[in-house]
């Protein structure tokens, strides 16, 4: 009975702090978010940093700016390229519309023959739909004008935090380890240490991941002929970096553009091209690039990625994952807290010949008795 009085107040501790935390990310989004990114790509740019202080002589400040300089030429340039290639598309906008035209007649025609709907009833429901969204559309605009602000003030603070966390990584670090007890410092800093090699690791796995899959995708739809196929390869591989439903996004746009510009038949051959990429993708190249980095099973990522788009949108879907990662480094190395580390990772298979020593043994020892 003492066992279950004690145990109550500690799971209503931890629900509470569980709804304190989430109440506190969803307040301070437009801080956290760009903070927690920041430190990833701090992780990222750190031994740019630490080459151009230790090799090259740099100042601290001066090899910090540099990093950040280099990240936003890289960024840049991936921005300029998608503009590039979205300008194509913007010009060939009214063979577009005209294609969408035919393809809606063609619709409607179908309709009227399948479910007996005549076109002025599908055009009457149209209407109505059209008046219902244009009295909604100084909301969408706003909506839209409220996004375009929030994403140049998380590019804006990524910077600014990016710049501060290289710049004062040792001051963090000494903060870290002066915190917990002499006895513990050496585990503070193992586990730093793993976080920051084991979270490089991915990060860097997961560009590799995203530019194979860019190019495999432009290659097939090109193979193909799909129009704009650079573009959509593109799609496919940036979409690709929030886990499981990043393709399907990816996949839809690609579907809508082709069939605008292509007919239903290349639509087809585009689902086959992406569901084939994506095989090869899950099975080939997220085990070889990204490898077991990140060793987190799939229940706990998806639970992770809805948390996070409810929290955070799709920010909070994309860092879900490498902070899961990092929770589960912490829980591997406290001895409290193994069993929710255990929790949260693979399955691990046990190893055969390790299986039949033990059988051997045990069997030896029974003829001795």
């Amino acid at each position: 009975m003492k066992d279950k009085l004690s145990f109550l107040p500690k799971l209503a501790l931890v629900l509470f702090c569980l709804i304190s935390l989430t109440y506190i990310a969803i307040l301070g989004q437009s801080l956290l978010a760009p903070l927690l990114f920041s430190f990833l790509m701090a992780i990222l740019l750190l031994p740019v940093g630490n080459f151009l202080e230790h090799r090259l002589k740099f100042k601290r400040s001066l090899s910090t700016l540099a990093s950040v300089i280099l990240m936003i030429a890289v960024i840049g340039g991936i921005i300029y390229f998608f503009g590039n290639q979205l300008s194509d598309l913007w010009a060939d906008w009214p063979l577009l519309k005209e294609k969408a035209n035919v393809s809606y007649h063609e619709l409607q025609k179908w309709i009227s023959h399948t479910f007996g709907v005549n076109s002025q009833k599908q055009l009457d429901y149209l209407n109505d739909s059209t008046e219902k969204a244009l009295a909604t559309s100084a909301a969408i605009v706003a909506t839209t004008l409220a996004t375009l602000s929030s994403t140049l003030l998380f590019l804006g603070f990524t910077l600014l935090f990016t710049f501060f966390i290289l710049n004062y990584r040792r001051v963090l670090f000494t903060f870290l380890t002066s915190v917990f007890r002499e006895e513990h410092k050496e585990k503070v800093s193992e586990i730093v240490s793993q976080i920051q090699y084991i979270i490089k690791k991915y990060i860097i796995g997961l560009f590799l991941q995203m530019l194979i899959v860019t190019v495999l995708m432009i290659t097939v739809l090109s193979l193909l002929g799909v129009k704009y196929s650079v573009l959509l390869g593109l799609v496919a591989g940036i979409f690709n970096v929030v886990p499981y439903l990043g393709i399907f996004f990816a996949l839809l746009v690609s579907c809508l553009i082709t069939f605008a510009t292509a007919g239903a038949g290349k639509v087809l051959l585009v689902l086959i091209a992406f569901v084939g990429v994506h095989a090869v993708d899950g099975n080939v190249l997220m085990p070889l690039v990204v490898g077991s980095k990140v060793k987190i099973n799939a229940l706990f990522a998806f639970i992770g990625i809805v948390v996070g788009e409810m929290i955070w949108g799709i920010s909070g879907m994309f860092l879900c994952i490498p902070y899961l990662a990092m929770l589960k480094i912490i829980f591997d190395r406290v001895d409290n807290l193994k069993p929710w580390g255990i929790l949260m990772g693979e399955e691990h298979k046990p190893d055969k010949k390790k299986r039949v020593y033990r059988i051997t043994k045990k069997i030896k020892l029974e003829e001795k008795d």
